[in-house]
């Protein structure tokens, strides 16, 4: 079963970014590059004007195009003047600085000094992006320190268009002239550079998702409208020069990704020459063998095993041909008929044979059968005692009821002690589960995964034929902000203190929920839909969400549309069909159940308001609203539980009827229908079988054992076809009786006749339940302990209390008492012919033959969450919804074990990815695993908490880690101390110009920090925010990825690198996923020496069916030998065990096979049921099979007198009692009861039927072996010629020991 989230529930839950923190500015990055002037003093007058009064531009060798600043839009960015200019030569500091930051440009310069300390300032926000791969990094500043400061400027910079600010000439637009291999080289060497905290590229930031280098440009080059960031001018990239040009391209020196003085890790630069040995494997595809027979194709597989079927089925029919050609052309002395007419064929039964008197309690004689003395000595034994048992519970019927039944009450007595556990975590994962502990370290060394409250608004389509329009419309988005409006007004009580969602919701940065939604590109706020053009702006959003700060969410974190939109394809995400609401809770590890009590009291409410109110909203806008929180599923299967008690209830009152039906004689011609109905008797029955079910639940209860409730649904049913078969056959045992034998006489000789059967038949259910007690699952292993003991229970009771209350019975009627009331009395004519006839109104079954198909299909692993649920169930529709609308898959953790960051240790270069880490690293290696999702199944590459550290320390990244004179961390310059809301655009201030960065490059150690460095500065990094000058702040991305406790001995002892899975929609893209994800981190963990493994919150659920087949197929084989055994030493016959398994092995697969017929899953709940028809398939068969082994005569003869008086038995107790209840399931509430017991169950009554009813009395006559007492007939003949009086007494013997 599934777990809850396994989407357990996992597709249940939904992939946010937790990356997405606070990063500000970042997605300023392309403006701030181009914005080298801002705050740049405006040039002297004087040389403005001698600027100004030379209008002609000149393109040469030393020229500047553009130099200084001549104004500034209203928005506050400042515009160069297009004024042309000889380069200047600067001062010696101001060359070093330059040179520090672009080494290409030497001599003169087309910048000042204020300018170029601007273009410093703004390009350290790209900085931290590109820094861990210095290739990319290098090339990128190439592109602005030549457009900023190159003193052949004029070359490839011309101002093509000029705007008037306060009557001075300003650059409005200009033409940048670079080659398409400078173009291409910068693309290539970006392209595959990670930004970690986002799970994402870092063009995706820089380049607005560019997929080549001219899409690059334009992002780049784009005129940015006022208060949107950007460039203040136009900038058209040229890459051809017309031949009467004089401008000269732009083409300095290019840096490739694996050049090996700047080279890139293999994660942000795959195609390095050092990766080439590491590059991912190509997926394997399945050559799928198939055959075209005409229009239809048939897989290679199938059509092999049609072929073997038919060949087999062919050599059993031509098999029973021969023999019957044999027999009919020559008939063995031996195999004779016996007697010749039918009567005498009909009364030649086991009943029927010469008797023998043997001495018994006070002077009675018994009457026993020669048979026993026949029978193998176990069977003769067990028959020996049955008859005395019988003998003797005939005459002390009240005292064997009341000591029967006190023991069952006192055993029942446990139920006080009842509990049931309900949670899927406990039912389904076995305390030893791998899973289970995973997710156990995960939880107590990190932090358990949020809760997930959920909602799905979705339009409907206009027409059948017709798509769903868009849900991108103002009229939604306005629904969507009133819905809104009531789920922040929901209080849910808990103890008396109202819970709203900010009281619980995920904060990563500040006070604002980091909520999902569209809603979050107007900051949360109605009133700015209006102020951004209404939904026009969402529109923008979804293409510009990484780099426009408009679309900032409220939490100042970008929004990615694939996590709040669906039904869209490729990124259209502006016809997208669905709203996808996601509130994040924060969670807690719930040992007593009261952690999470207020999110629990909110959650209620949310269900509530979303039934009651939020429903009907969309409704009447012609929408859909799906809707689930983290309880729901819980809550849901609750109220499955209870959903069919009354289908359930009328399925056992149909049962039960037809038990009292088919126990008595309704017949008038033999006595009053209310005399001879044993509708008592048939409630007794099921008493019996109630008792015997609460008492095992109360000896288990006692035992500490908890109950499930599929122990409530299924075991009564399991219990009763077995009690109602053994029920059946004593009392048409016992009707079989002469009726001139005492009532002590015929229930003795009905025990000595069936007993035997009955218990072999419940040894072998029995042992067969018993075995799954070994299954590590604990609903099986649970159901099996409780299902062993309930059967043997059953078994005893009735051989004690049922037969009591069948002699009991059987004195009312011979008495002429009413059933039901016993106290009266009535005269019937035919009283006499009741019992001596009925030994001759035995029904006469044909023996048919009919073709059974085998079918052998692949069944797929899983339980799908919308058949574990009622069908009303709200979560129906949230599941369809999932699996429709979904564009992202559940989050995938890698975690780490005991990470060894000291420098000694080679841990830190084994799982980085940036620059110096090693080719086969964690990192790389799930970078390499994220360019074939379709076999790994994982997305993208993982967000590093460790690159990004490394990059936060790096003397490069100026911006980020830096420190007071005094030693104490210090912020960048736009947060707080440095930068206050008063300052408006902060710059420079006093409190911050006196900060460093932590580190120069002499005090690392090939560029990676010491082991006091790192433990030192590592909680600096988590609780740093991320802001524009720095992005690589850990606070809110990865303020829970690592556990600092004990890590000031050189060892981390629990991290994690954040992922995510691609969209998960079958249980078999969980259960793949989850296997993938497995055999990806062994592989890893033994390359590198480190442990590792995956972690993702549906893998408890899912993990039992990674070997759910194994678990199958041991529980049926142990079932099975178990059978084998039992049947094997009672019966002493190997020739008729072999039978029996064959039979019991057949129904089995038949079944497996109609399971895949039927879309039935293999899951702990089928693998139950399966182990179960192993259990009720052995009512089928054993008794038959006895009945047939004592039976004399042919083989033809054996099987019809088996039939004749065990198949009415096996008929009316099982096949049809079974059939009307399981009729009734039919009309269940719940689909898990239409699938994996109704369809289950009839198919095993069905198949039960065909084959221990039919097959089997075929397979009898064909090959059965002798009959017992032919056998040990002809032993007893050759020992008696050779030992008579040995023999003689032997026999003897054997009849005194009895009678003592």
């Amino acid at each position: 079963m599934v777990q809850p989230r396994g989407k357990v529930m996992d597709s249940l839950r939904e992939a946010l970014h937790l990356s997405r923190m606070s990063l500000t500015a970042l997605i300023m990055v392309q403006g701030i590059i181009l914005m080298y002037t801002v705050n740049g003093d405006l040039l002297d007058s004087n040389m403005l004007g001698a600027s100004n009064s030379s209008s002609s531009e000149k393109h040469a060798k030393e020229y500047c195009s553009m130099y200084g600043i001549c104004g500034q839009r209203e928005d506050g960015k400042v515009l160069n003047c297009p004024y042309s200019v000889p380069a200047v030569k600067p001062s010696k500091i101001f060359s070093s600085k330059i040179q520090s930051l672009c080494p290409t440009i030497t001599g003169n310069v087309c910048c000042t000094a204020d300018q170029f300390d601007v273009l410093r300032q703004q390009v350290q926000q790209a900085v931290p992006l590109l820094v861990g791969c210095p290739a990319c990094l290098r090339n990128f500043l190439n592109l602005f320190c030549e457009l900023a400061c190159s003193p052949n400027q004029s070359l490839f910079v011309n101002v093509t268009s000029i705007s008037q600010v306060k009557k001075n000439s300003t650059v409005d637009g200009i033409a940048y002239y670079v080659t398409s291999t400078y173009g291409e080289e910068l693309f290539n060497s970006c392209k595959e550079v990670k930004f970690g905290s986002a799970n994402t590229r870092a063009i995706e930031f820089v380049g607005g998702g560019a997929t080549n280098y001219r899409e690059w440009f334009a992002f780049l080059g784009r005129q940015a409208s006022h208060n949107e960031p950007g460039s203040p001018y136009s900038m058209d990239f040229i890459t051809t020069v017309p031949p009467s040009s004089s401008m000269d391209p732009m083409n300095v020196s290019v840096f490739a990704c694996g050049d090996t003085s700047l080279g890139c890790s293999c994660g942000d630069c795959p195609s390095a020459s050092i990766c080439s040995d590491s590059l991912p494997p190509v997926p394997h595809k399945n050559g799928s063998c198939s055959i075209h027979l005409g229009s239809a194709k048939v897989k290679c597989i199938d059509f092999a095993m049609a072929i073997v079927y038919i060949v087999l089925v062919s050599l059993v029919f031509g098999w029973g041909l021969l023999c019957k050609t044999e027999n009919s052309s020559k008939a063995s002395p031996r195999m004779r008929p016996l007697l010749h007419t039918e009567e005498e064929s009909e009364l030649h039964s086991v009943n029927k044979n010469e008797d023998v008197t043997l001495p018994v309690q006070g002077d009675e004689k018994v009457p026993i059968s020669t048979k026993e003395s026949t029978l193998p000595f176990i069977q003769c034994y067990i028959s020996k005692y049955y008859r005395k048992h019988g003998i003797w519970v005939a005459r002390h019927p009240s005292l064997v009821l009341g000591i029967s039944v006190t023991v069952v009450v006192l055993l029942s007595l446990g139920l006080l002690r009842l509990e049931v556990e309900t949670r899927p975590e406990k039912l389904w994962v076995g305390p030893g589960s791998k899973a289970a502990e995973e997710k156990e370290f995960f939880d107590t060394n990190l932090s358990p995964f949020y809760r997930i409250e959920q909602l799905i608004l979705a339009t409907v389509p206009l027409s059948k034929d017709s798509p769903a329009p868009s849900i991108v419309t103002d009229k939604n988005i306005k629904l969507l902000f009133e819905m809104q409006k009531k789920v922040d007004g929901i209080r849910g009580n808990y103890s008396g203190s109202f819970v709203s969602l900010k009281d619980i919701c995920m904060k990563p940065v500040g006070d604002d929920c980091a909520s999902e939604t569209v809603l979050q590109y107007y900051k949360m706020k109605p009133e700015l839909f209006d102020e951004d053009d209404g939904a026009s702006h969402a529109m923008f959003c979804f293409e510009h969400y990484t780099s426009s700060e408009p679309c900032l969410s409220a939490y100042q974190a970008p929004v990615d549309p694939s996590t709040i939109l669906g039904g869209y394809t490729g990124s259209n995400y502006s016809q997208a069909t669905a709203f996808v609401i996601t509130y994040p809770v924060n969670n807690a590890v719930d040992k007593t159940g009261s952690e999470n009590g207020k999110a629990l009291a909110w959650e209620n409410s949310f269900i509530h308001l979303a039934k009651e109110e939020l429903v009907p909203m969309a409704g009447s806008h012609n929408l859909t609203l799906a809707f689930s929180a983290e309880s729901s599923i819980q809550e849901e299967l609750k109220r499955e539980s209870t959903a069919d008690i009354i289908t359930i209830l009328i399925s056992y009152v149909v049962m039960f009827a037809y038990i009292s039906v088919t126990l008595g004689d309704i017949s008038p011609h033999i006595s009053p229908v209310y005399v001879s109905s044993k509708v008592l008797l048939g409630l007794s029955g099921v008493l019996i079988v109630l008792l015997s079910v609460l008492g095992s639940i109360g000896l288990f209860s006692v035992l500490g054992v908890k109950s499930t409730l599929i122990i409530v649904e299924v075991i009564p049913f399991l219990v009763l076809a077995v009690g109602v078969d053994n029920m059946c056959i004593l009392v048409h045992a016992l009707k079989r009786q002469p009726i001139e034998l005492s009532m002590e006489e015929r229930v003795g000789n009905t025990l000595a006749e069936v007993g035997p059967s009955i218990t072999l038949s419940t040894l072998s259910e029995v042992l067969a339940f018993a075995v799954g007690s070994f299954i590590s699952m604990p609903a099986c292993r649970v159901f099996s302990m409780f299902a062993a003991l309930a059967v043997l229970l059953d078994f005893l009771l009735q051989v004690t209390a049922f037969v009591s209350l069948m002699t009991f019975d059987f004195r009312r009627t011979e008495e002429n008492r009413v059933d039901c009331f016993p106290c009266i009395r009535v005269s019937s004519l035919a009283t006499e012919l009741e019992h001596g006839n009925l030994g001759k109104r035995q029904q006469k079954p044909g023996l048919l033959v009919r073709y059974m198909k085998a079918l052998t299909t692949r069944l797929q692993p899983g339980l799908e969450q919308q058949v574990a649920l009622p069908r009303d169930s709200y979560l129906q529709g949230y599941f369809n919804n999932i699996s429709e609308y979904l564009r992202v898959g559940p989050p995938l953790y890698f975690i780490v074990k005991d990470y060894n960051y000291s420098l000694e240790s080679d841990n830190t270069n084994l799982l980085c990815s940036i620059s110096q880490c090693e080719s086969n690293s964690l990192l790389n290696e799930i970078s390499r695993a994220a360019l074939t999702p379709k076999s790994s199944y994982i997305a993208s590459p993982a967000a590093s908490w460790l690159d990004d550290f490394l990059v936060w320390l790096s003397p490069e990244a100026f911006g980020c880690c830096r420190k007071f004179p005094n030693g104490t961390y210090c912020p960048p310059d736009d947060q707080p101390p440095c930068c206050t809301s008063a300052d408006g655009t902060c710059g420079i201030s006093e409190t911050c110009q006196d900060c460093t960065t932590c580190f120069l490059h002499s005090d690392l150690i090939g560029s990676r920090p010491s082991t006091v460095q790192f433990r030192d500065k590592l909680p600096w990094f988590l609780s740093a925010l991320p802001s524009a000058d720095c992005a690589k702040g850990g606070h809110g991305a990865y303020t829970n990825s690592v556990d600092l406790k004990g890590y000031e001995n050189g060892v981390i002892q629990a991290s994690e690198f954040r992922t995510y899975h691609t969209p998960l929609n079958k249980q078999r893209d969980f259960v793949n996923a989850m296997k993938a994800a497995r055999e990806f981190s062994a592989r890893v963990s033994d390359s590198l020496k480190i442990s590792v493994y995956p972690y993702s919150v549906f893998y408890i659920f899912f993990e039992q069916y990674l070997d759910i087949w194994r678990t199958t197929l041991i529980n049926l084989s142990v079932a099975l030998g178990a059978v084998f055994i039992v049947c094997l030493v009672i019966t002493s016959s190997l020739w008729l065990s072999a039978i029996i398994l064959l039979v019991l092995a057949m129904i089995v697969l038949d079944i497996m096979g109609l399971m895949a017929l039927l879309s039935i899953q293999l899951n702990a709940i089928s693998v139950v049921n399966l182990v179960m028809s192993i259990g009720i398939a052995v009512e089928f068969c054993v008794h038959i099979t006895h009945a047939f082994s004592v039976s004399e005569g042919d083989r033809a003869q054996r099987s019809k007198e088996a039939l004749t008086t065990m198949g009415a038995s096996v008929f009316s107790g099982i096949t049809i009692t079974k059939f009307v209840g399981v009729l009734v399931l039919c009309f269940a509430r719940s689909e898990i009861f239409e699938v994996y017991y109704f369809r289950m169950y009839l198919a095993l009554v069905i198949l039960g039927f065909l084959h221990g009813l039919i097959f089997l009395p075929v397979l009898l006559s064909v090959c059965g072996p002798p009959s017992i007492k032919s056998v040990l007939d002809n032993d007893e003949q050759n020992q008696s010629r050779t030992h008579p009086n040995q023999h003689d007494l032997g026999l003897y013997k054997m009849e005194r020991e009895s009678s003592d």
